[in-house]
């Protein structure tokens, strides 16, 4: 991870980066009362003045426009694209930044004097999340350091551990969902979770497995196909005085075969981010409270492998969930909303929250229906769907509202069960409504963010690989919903 360090002092032997937006590049001069009058500030001031004039998009987020001065200090120069300014566009200047940087140079940036909080933030978040790759890698990851230059250093103290916290904690998310299935099995990842608990105060978890799991119907059935028994994940953050307290759920199937009903070789690849879900959910629970958020938190992971087996479910089979309802299997393939039946009828039943959010790595349909970048909302509160809406902008994770529709209740209609688990229709509308049955009184929101927990290439803040999707807009909305009155 990048050293980011903020300061008043000008380095002339540093890469310097200097933000490009809508009204031009920011002033050098004015950076820092250390270059502040200096010459050659003045006059890097119009040379960046002159090529962003003569460079079309110079201004569009994540785009570098490289100015070389071998006969200058600073020898080289990263004007560095920021967009309309917000937080999107501060984010992918950072992590733009960092990929055009060479090995261990030092990178300072220019912070305009009227930068905000929100900039600075985003700033950091995008250079730390740009620099990432997977623990495991054979490249290590992008490091170095990184000098913000700005006149009142203290005054950003907080926005810069607020970044590092939630860039930490997104890394986590795409390391678990980056290592291979074949290290990466219920056990593993449970041990993953009790390991990083017991680095911090206040933090317990509670890993259920074998006879403990006997009411845990759902896990147990799409579990009972692997040589790698099913684990039940709780965590809890509960700190004094939280008046709130939060579920979240997330998928955790360590490896989707698809079961009897199984998947194509192609459709098979990239099945070990099937528990990305509980990757992000883990690792916002752990940054709430690296935060310290005064919101008690639970999150729950039910982890399987679904293989294939002799001992696997099998369509046509009924499973008894936690809450005591039944589910007849039709396609073992759709094991994902079986296992999460369990967890949030646990939670409602056990738990007894005020809240309960879910992700799940849960349909194809949601690339389907709103490409790769966007996840696929279902809530009935109209407050919670516009509140978490607002937190994913801001964090930088899209989603889109998708309607619960009644029209298709009927089709989960079963003769031998309270319902099928596989029903015709709309794929991702389908898979929600069959979890509206588990989520009790409490009100709730389901993210169906399968498509963008995974990026094909780089791309501003995301790495190649896992993208961690959902810690950084859980942890958003938390502490929105810790700072608002109760």
């Amino acid at each position: 991870m990048f050293a980011i360090r903020l300061t008043t002092t000008a380095d002339e032997a540093a890469t310097w980066v200097v933000p490009v937006g809508p009204d031009g590049p920011a002033s050098a001069s004015a950076a820092s009362a250390a270059s502040a009058g200096e010459p050659n500030a003045a006059a890097l001031d119009a040379e960046t003045a002159a090529l962003v004039a003569q460079t079309t998009g110079a201004a569009q987020a994540g785009q570098v426009t490289v100015l070389p001065r071998p006969l200058n200090r600073p020898a080289r120069v990263l004007l560095t694209g920021t967009g309309d300014g917000d937080e999107a566009g501060w984010r992918a200047a950072g992590a733009a930044a960092v990929r055009a940087a060479a090995a261990d140079e030092v990178l300072e940036v220019r912070l305009p004097a009227d930068a905000g909080q929100a900039a600075l933030r985003s700033l950091a978040e995008g250079i730390w999340l740009g620099g990432y790759r997977y623990r495991d890698a054979p490249k290590a990851p992008r490091s170095g350091e990184v000098r913000i230059i700005t006149g009142t250093p203290e005054s950003y103290e907080q926005s810069l551990t607020q970044a590092q916290i939630t860039a930490r904690a997104t890394w986590l998310a795409r390391d678990l969902t980056n290592t291979p299935s074949s290290v990466k099995n219920p056990e593993w990842f449970a041990g993953q979770v009790v390991a990083a608990a017991a680095e911090r105060t206040g933090v317990t978890v509670t890993v259920r497995s074998g006879d403990e799991l006997a009411r845990f119907g759902g896990l147990l059935a799409v579990g009972g196909g692997s040589e790698s028994p099913p684990r039940f994940v709780e965590l809890s953050w509960q700190p004094a005085g939280a008046r709130t307290h939060v579920v979240l759920v997330g998928k955790g199937i360590t490896f989707d075969t698809g079961g009897i009903s199984i998947k194509p070789r192609d459709g098979m690849k990239l099945m070990k981010k099937d528990m990305g879900g509980a990757a992000a959910v883990v690792a916002a629970a752990l940054g709430a409270a690296d935060l310290n958020l005064p919101v008690r938190i639970t999150a729950l992971t039910p982890l399987a492998e679904n293989a294939v087996s002799g001992s696997a479910f099998r369509p046509g089979d009924v499973i008894t969930h936690y809450d005591g309802s039944t589910s007849e299997n039709t396609n073992s393939d759709a094991e994902g909303r079986i296992v999460l039946a369990d967890a949030l009828a646990y939670a409602a039943e056990t738990l007894r929250p005020d809240l309960v959010l879910n992700l799940a790595t849960l349909t194809g349909a949601n690339a389907v229906a709103l490409g790769k970048r966007t996840a696929a909302l279902y809530s009935p509160d109209d407050d919670l769907a516009a509140a978490l809406t607002e937190a994913g902008a801001a964090a930088g994770e899209r989603m889109w509202r998708l309607p619960l529709a009644d029209d298709y209740v009927e089709n989960l209609r079963s003769d031998i069960a309270d319902r099928v688990s596989a029903p015709a229709g709309p794929g991702s509308v389908m898979a929600a409504l069959f979890l509206r049955d588990f989520f009790g009184d409490t009100r709730w929101a389901h993210l169906d963010m399968s498509a963008p927990s995974w990026a094909e290439a780089d791309d501003l803040d995301l790495s190649k690989g896992a993208t961690g999707w959902g810690a950084r807009t859980l942890l958003r909305y938390l502490a929105a919903l810790s700072a608002s009155p109760s």
